[in-house]
């Protein structure tokens, strides 16, 4: 019998019951057709950040349980090497390193902490942890799930390099300099293990 996959099996459990408290556990894979994408800008252009998709540390765990309308995960982390984001250029990837601080914070972690369920069961709204250069922020994050071979799940979401405490770097005498906002795209093709 093949085996559903876990956000199917997620939203199944949330349709049918009135919450469970008992922890359950998986694991998925974050297959190479997925992407994710920051993109900034600066005074004077666009620049784009693509994660190579294959240097997930994959499977990854899954451990949850139900509380009513919402999923409530234990532990359930993204690990993200700075160095596996590619900009274009050495120059460029270079500085995305100095801004990432990453001689001293290697990785971004993105704690999943909750899903809400909402009446349409393909949008829900995730409640991450993103931890970039040492310092933690919470999101809620509205994604949409699209079922296809597997589970498609996309959305965005705008970050204040200032609330990290990062500090790009000026080119050319201050002419050129990032904005302080960026912008983080996923699309993640997700299966379970």
């Amino acid at each position: 019998m093949k085996r559903t996959l876990f956000l199917i099996s997620v939203f199944m459990v949330l349709a049918f019951t009135n919450g469970d408290a008992t922890l359950k556990s998986t694991s998925v894979i974050i297959s190479s057709e997925s992407s994710l994408l920051v993109r900034g800008t600066t005074n004077v252009n666009i620049f784009t950040c693509e994660f190579n998709i294959n240097k997930f540390k994959n499977p990854i765990q899954v451990i949850y349980h139900v509380e009513g309308n919402k999923i409530i995960f234990d532990e359930t982390a993204l690990i993200l090497d700075n160095d596996s984001f590619d900009c274009g250029g050495k120059a460029i990837n270079n500085d995305f390193q100095k801004i990432l601080k990453s001689n001293k914070y290697p990785h971004i972690s993105l704690l999943l902490n909750e899903i809400t369920h909402f009446d349409n069961e393909l949008d829900v709204r995730a409640s991450i942890d993103i931890e970039i250069a040492g310092t933690t922020k919470n999101h809620k994050i509205p994604v949409k799930i699209k079922k296809n071979n597997g589970m498609l799940i996309t959305g965005d979401l705008v970050v204040s390099l200032t609330d990290y405490n990062l500090e790009a770097p000026k080119k050319f005498f201050g002419l050129i300099s990032v904005n302080d906002e960026i912008k983080i795209y996923f699309q993640l093709a997700v299966r379970e293990n």
